[in-house]
């Protein structure tokens, strides 16, 4: 008896749009994107911090730069990379201790991180606006 082994037709090319990643899936990438972007805008967030704290006159050009709405949204999304990070960090850090490893609890604690990220940022970014 001769058996047949059908090989699976493998795409010559990855679809992105096509994936369905699940929500823990989704919340893992944005992890690795924001503490990418936070890593990246690190010397710029050091200069606006120095020239904050420098002396009168740099603060006085700090508040000139800070009140730009260019850099008021790219303050923005900053504050929101940074509370993701943070929040989706714990979540990970629980992960790693085996608390909620489950697939329901995966998902509750990845909205959970979400939605609180994005509630603080919005508190915090009406105060830059």
């Amino acid at each position: 008896m001769t058996e047949v082994i059908l090989k699976k037709q493998r795409p010559k090319h990855l679809a992105l749009n096509e994936i369905r990643l699940p929500l823990p899936g989704k919340v893992s990438i944005l992890h690795r994107v924001s503490g990418a972007g936070l890593f990246l805008m690190l010397p710029v967030l050091l200069a606006l911090f120095g020239a904050s704290v420098g002396s009168p006159e740099s603060y006085a050009d700090f508040t000139k730069v800070v009140g730009n709405p260019l850099v008021k949204l790219i303050l923005s999304g900053l504050v929101w990379a940074y509370l993701h990070h943070f929040c989706a960090g714990i979540r990970f850090l629980l992960l790693d201790v085996h608390v909620g490893v489950d697939k329901e609890s995966a998902v509750k604690s990845a909205r959970l991180v979400l939605i609180v990220s994005l509630i603080l940022t919005a508190l915090l970014v009406s105060k830059l606006w």
